[in-house]
């Protein structure tokens, strides 16, 4: 009766929602950004960037091995999910901004950016300072919305064809807030989602098919404890679930799961719709967050992949050899499906590239160090794995 009975509000919620994307008759191109293109070959390469929590301890560290990857990926797009750079003053903030940016800068790699929760909770600035700040550089093809929308940071990235005109396919990019009223994590808001319905709607009576996309923001949506299964404190790789003390969450055989749950997904606690406004419209293939620095996996429900990304940064610690990026391959030819990869620090620098880099004079000290970390770090997550699935037969870390 309880599933039931969810089932039904979350329907009646997204009806609501999908009612009241009339507001919004015409598709609203204010929100939209320049089009970019499938390259050449028909491929378009994203490279997930999220949580760098950058500071003056890690920075230097972050920002070499964001460069390696970006070298070595060639991404067409940079896609930047949040809690970025929080440090306590603007001045110190746009340093480390700047050692980011320019990153990508330097290499004319495309950058959209949305925040986090830590982005601006500090006071010392804006959302809206943050994205002009972001948007000062050259590459960054971000939005700032304005009052058009809850937020700082949602808006849609179109993707032609390689050698036509033809819509191919949708990035959606949203602003999921920092916390509610009462404290707790938000998430994407009414207006917004009735915005996505909207644009979504208004792309399929002019183009005669459904766009079909990817979604990208900070917080993951509350769906997702809807696709594990509740246990007891007692089973390994069970996290306890935010806001409901006692609750305890693992992977679920029901569902197609990838890589593995390192700590409790953290949505917020309140559900506006955006996840049941997704299913009903149909065109989202996979939703790409971050916030749950640890988390490297997805699971699909209800037709669309609920997926998370590790952070992406580098302490000078064993832990930190694990953190890393994620890819996202798009094929013009196949817009119906996508591919993923998530590269952990640890791995990367074994890779023949970064070897090979090592070799034109690239310094191998911090390569050295996070190969002797990882190695350490590696080796006992991996004893763990091997552990529990020998002893409970049960498998708690699928591929990426």
């Amino acid at each position: 009766m309880k599933t039931t009975m969810k089932a039904l509000l979350s329907l009646l919620l997204c009806a609501a929602i999908l009612s009241g994307a009339v507001l919004f008759a015409a598709a609203d191109d204010s929100l939209v950004t320049a089009p970019l293109r499938f390259n050449e070959n028909g491929r378009f390469r994203i490279l997930h960037i999220t949580d760098t929590h950058l500071h003056d301890d890690n920075v230097a560290d972050s920002v070499r091995l964001i460069a390696m990857a970006c070298d070595v990926e060639q991404p067409d797009l940079v896609m930047l999910t949040g809690d970025l750079a929080p440090e306590d003053t603007y001045a110190h903030t746009a340093q480390l901004v700047d050692a980011l940016m320019s990153v990508f800068d330097s290499r004319e790699i495309p950058v959209a950016v949305t925040f986090g929760n830590h982005d601006s909770e500090n006071g010392a600035y804006t959302r809206e300072e943050m994205m002009a700040l972001y948007n000062s550089y050259p590459c960054s093809i971000s939005i700032d919305d304005g009052a058009a929308l809850t937020g700082c940071g949602t808006y849609l990235v179109p993707l032609y064809a390689s050698k036509s005109d033809e819509l191919k396919f949708h990035l959606w990019v949203f602003d999921s807030g920092d916390y509610d009223a009462e404290g707790h994590y938000a998430n994407v808001a009414e207006d917004q989602v009735a915005w996505y319905a909207a644009q979504s709607e208004a792309a399929e009576r002019q183009s005669g098919k459904k766009i079909y996309s990817l979604a990208f923001q900070h917080i993951i949506v509350p769906e997702i404890y809807d696709a594990l299964e509740e246990k007891d404190y007692w089973t390994a790789f069970s996290y306890e679930r935010i806001y409901h003390d006692g609750e305890y969450y693992r992977f679920s055989k029901e569902y197609k799961n990838y890589g593995m749950l390192h700590e409790m997904p953290c949505p917020g606690y309140y559900n506006h719709g955006q996840f049941a406004a997704m299913v009903a419209r149909g065109d989202v293939l996979a939703m790409f967050t971050g916030h749950d620095h640890t988390n490297a996996f997805g699971v699909q429900y209800q037709g669309i992949d609920i997926v998370n990304s590790l952070s992406t940064r580098f302490n000078g610690d064993a832990f930190s050899t694990q953190y890393g990026y994620r890819v996202i391959e798009l094929d013009e030819a196949a817009p119906d499906r996508y591919e993923t990869r998530v590269v952990r620090w640890f791995d990367f620098v074994n890779t023949p590239q970064v070897r090979a880099l090592e070799k034109t004079g690239e310094d191998g000290s911090l390569l050295s160090q996070i190969r002797f970390l990882g190695a350490l770090q590696k080796f006992f997550q991996s004893f763990a794995v091997v552990f529990v699935q020998a002893v409970t037969g049960r498998t708690v870390r699928y591929p990426d």
